[in-house]
């Protein structure tokens, strides 16, 4: 009986994407700049997709994706990103990344930036992470 009822609990249960996230680093600002990138390795033990993110220094949170087409680098907003099963997703400068708009103030080297993402497995069963990202300086790679 006992081992009915737990195996009925882990059913009830729903399963949560597990999703680690590694390197997270956030682009420094200079005043009165009021959009920067997010960059991070995320990895899922499960096929899933980072469908949204949010932070407190920021209005607005948006995946994007960089590319090039016909040697024009473009970038656009996404309506999720596929994290598959044991592939780490890097989240690059020139590449995918996160696009933190209407910064509350300035970013400075050091600061820690918390982000909540929120992560959806291949039920549809959506559940958060959050990471503190931290600040490196303005110079050099790519730039907003």
């Amino acid at each position: 009986m006992k081992r009915l009822l737990n195996l009925f609990l882990l059913a009830a249960l729903p399963a949560m994407a597990q999703v680690t996230v590694s390197e997270a680093w956030v682009r420094g600002t200079v005043a009165q700049q009021k959009a920067t990138g997010a960059f991070m390795t995320l990895s899922a033990a499960q096929d899933s997709r980072l469908v949204a993110a949010s932070s407190p220094v920021a209005g607005t949170v948006e995946v994007h994706e960089m590319s090039m087409s016909n040697d024009v680098m473009r970038m656009r907003q996404l309506d999720s990103l596929a994290l598959p099963a044991g592939k780490p997703v890097k989240l690059v400068p020139g590449g995918y990344h996160l696009m933190l708009m209407q910064l509350q103030r300035p970013l400075a080297d050091g600061d820690k930036v918390p982000l909540t993402l929120e992560i959806e497995d291949a039920k549809q069963v959506r559940s958060k992470v959050t990471v503190e990202a931290v600040v490196r300086p303005l110079a050099g790679g790519h730039q907003h």
